[in-house]
Parts: C-alpha cells; sequence; structure tokens
C-alpha cells in the first residue's frame, strides 16, 4: 500500500469520478459577481445535491474555499454528519492557521463522518482575497509555504512522535496530537493539489497528491503533466459536462445554456479575470477567447460566461464515455465535473454516462 492512495491494484484502472458543490442550492451563481453572491448555506439543497451524488456514483464532493462561500471545513463536517456514503473533497489555502490546529481540525472530521473526508490544497486565485484572511505573500511564496505546509502535516499524519519544525513559514515544536485520522486503509487524507502551472504540477509530484488540473489541448496537457508522470504521479481534471443522447442535442443544450446567461456574465469574468493570480484560470479564459474547440468534445463556449472552470466535455453519452476512456490511457485517471443545472447533469451521468465508461473501462491496461 502506498502512502499516496492506499487503493488496492486492480482498482487503479478504474476511473474516478468527483464533482463540485459550488452551486448547490443557486445554480446561476457562476454569472453573479463575487460580492452579489450569498455565503449563506441552503442546507436543504446541499443534502439534496448529496443524495443525488450518491445515487450517481460519484466518489468526493468538493466543499470550494472562498470568502463568497461558507466554510469548506464546517459545510462537509455538517452534511457528512447527515449523509452516508458521499465522500467530501475539502478546499483548504495554506497559511491561514498552524499545520498542528489544520490536521486536528480534519482528523476530528474524520472521525465524526467515518473517515469520509479528501483534502485539495488550492493556492489562491485573487491577490485581494488573500488579503482578507491576513495573507500577503505572493503566489510563489504561497506555494513554497504550501510545500512546507504539508509536510508538516504529514509528519504528523505518521504519529512517529512529537513534531518538531523550523522553517521559512512555520515552526512546531514538539507537536502532538491524540485525535488520530482514521479512515478504511488509510492513515492519512487523500491528497489533492489544484492548479495548472508548474509549481502546481511540481507540489503535486512531490508529495504524492493528485494534481487537479484544467483542460487543454492534448499536447500542451500532455507536456504539463509530464513532470507529474516520470514519478508515477496522478492526474485528475477539473471539466464542466453536457452530455446527451445526440451530438445534436448537446450541441442545443449548450446553445441554451448561453442564451439563459446574461450579458453581464461577461463583463463580470472579464473582470475577475484582470485581478486574478492564478495561472490556471487566466489561460483557461484566455484560450476559450482565441478558440471555441480545444478538441472535438472539448468546448470552451461557455467560459467568457461561467468562467474558466466551465470548459465542457461536450457531446453524446457515447462520444464522452471514449473521451473519458482515452484521457484514462493518457493518466488522466480522475474528474471533477461540474454541470448547468448540476443536479440534471449529475442525474445523467449516473444512468447513462458511467455505465457506458464502466463498460469501457475494462479494456483499459492498468496505470
Amino acid at each position: 500500500m502506498s502512502r499516496s492512495s492506499g487503493r488496492p491494484a486492480h482498482e487503479k484502472a478504474r476511473l474516478r469520478f468527483h464533482w463540485s458543490m459550488s452551486a448547490a442550492g443557486d445554480p446561476s451563481r457562476a454569472t453573479k459577481a463575487r460580492a452579489e453572491v450569498s455565503g449563506i448555506p441552503d442546507v436543504e439543497a446541499h443534502v439534496e445535491f448529496c443524495r443525488t451524488a450518491e445515487r450517481a456514483g460519484i466518489e468526493y464532493l468538493l466543499t470550494a474555499f472562498g470568502a463568497h462561500r461558507p466554510d469548506a471545513v464546517v459545510l462537509a463536517t455538517a452534511l457528512g454528519m447527515i449523509t452516508k456514503r458521499i465522500k467530501f473533497l475539502v478546499a483548504v489555502r495554506s497559511g491561514l492557521c498552524s499545520p498542528t490546529a489544520l490536521v486536528q481540525q480534519i482528523n476530528t472530521l474524520a472521525l465524526l463522518i467515518g473517515g469520509r473526508v479528501a483534502l485539495n490544497f488550492v493556492n489562491g486565485h485573487s491577490e485581494s482575497e488573500q488579503r482578507y484572511y491576513g495573507d500577503f505573500l505572493q503566489q510563489t511564496e504561497r506555494y513554497a509555504r504550501s510545500d512546507e505546509l504539508i509536510g508538516i502535516c504529514r509528519a504528523l499524519w505518521a504519529g512517529r512522535g512529537p513534531v518538531t519544525h523550523s522553517g521559512p513559514y512555520f515552526r512546531i515544536e514538539g507537536a502532538v496530537l491524540n485525535t488520530p485520522f482514521r479512515s478504511p486503509g488509510r492513515s492519512a487524507p487523500e491528497l489533492y493539489v489544484g492548479g495548472a502551472s508548474p509549481q502546481a504540477v511540481q507540489l503535486a509530484a512531490r508529495h504524492d497528491a493528485c494534481l487537479l488540473t484544467t483542460p487543454a489541448p492534448d499536447e500542451q496537457l500532455a507536456a504539463r503533466l509530464a513532470p507529474l508522470r516520470a514519478r508515477g504521479g496522478r492526474a485528475g481534471l477539473i471539466v464542466g459536462l453536457i452530455a446527451r443522447q445526440t451530438r445534436e442535442s448537446a450541441l442545443a443544450a449548450a446553445d441554451a445554456l448561453l442564451k439563459r446567461t446574461a450579458a453581464t456574465a461577461k463583463a463580470v469574468h472579464r473582470s475577475f479575470r484582470a485581478s486574478s493570480s492564478s495561472t490556471a484560470f487566466a489561460t483557461t479564459f484566455d484560450r476559450a477567447l482565441e478558440c471555441e474547440w480545444l478538441a472535438p468534445c472539448l468546448w470552451t463556449g461557455a467560459v467568457p460566461f461561467l468562467g474558466p472552470s466551465a470548459t465542457a466535455l461536450l457531446g453524446s453519452y457515447d462520444e464522452i464515455a471514449d473521451t473519458l476512456v482515452d484521457y484514462g490511457r493518457l493518466g488522466i485517471r480522475e474528474f471533477l465535473f461540474l454541470g448547468w443545472p448540476d443536479l440534471d447533469e449529475m442525474e445523467r451521468f449516473g444512468s447513462e454516462l458511467a455505465p457506458r465508461v464502466r463498460e469501457r473501462e475494462m479494456e483499459m491496461e492498468p496505470c
């Protein structure tokens, strides 16, 4: 069993499917300026989201981080206490609390909900928002701090004795926690790193984390992931989903989606692009303005209206199933989906798309 996943060898060929819970209770959230978005969680809508994900065979639901959202850890705790199977991928930004406090918090969450938690380390996408939290480091320094943070967290999860560390960003002396991390088959949470920059790739590779990255043309994506694959690392794709019985009906659904979004949404995302320091967001947005299709089933047409996370797999169930399996052969084995609206797309995924993928992936070679 490796420290990175702990998954049996016969399961490693299986693609893994996750979903972002960012728009639960507000399907039009992505069209609004962040100052206009409510951070008050709609508990009933979130529970319905969790139940739908469980029926659809989704593994993790992402609880995202941001000043315009409820706290990711508290939200995952509340939802985990009233659900049974769905797991939570909790977004974390380094530097907002001590490594010891973070590990204690996540270990407590795991104990309360049966270990159904993983961590997604994100570097922050806006200098101004980082300053809301008292963080004035630049992007490169934030990656260095995350590197140090994850190393300390790993030492605490290993539990081999008191942890002492003195580095550029953290100083810990004799740290011991009596609250362990417990999850079936694991002594530490599964780790993910979000981003598309070389620093994000290096961070994921160093810490045996799965890199959750944005789509790009195959050649660019392969080049981005090469350092990770050289070390046997894991990769996943953050991508929207517009899947229908036929390609024509998927294109019609995409057209209807754009008609539902207001022209003001374009101005919202142009403004966000101008203020963001995220490599993933910037490159995705700029590429979408130049080219509407990155591949036969990879569509960027919604990005100017719904933001950088809106690059989508668009096509028939069979086309998208083939595309997902092709990604798997390239070493991209995990997918974090979004839908518009999420619940409808998730239902279609569970009933139509997932069975096709499972049938096709039997032909894939283990990774």
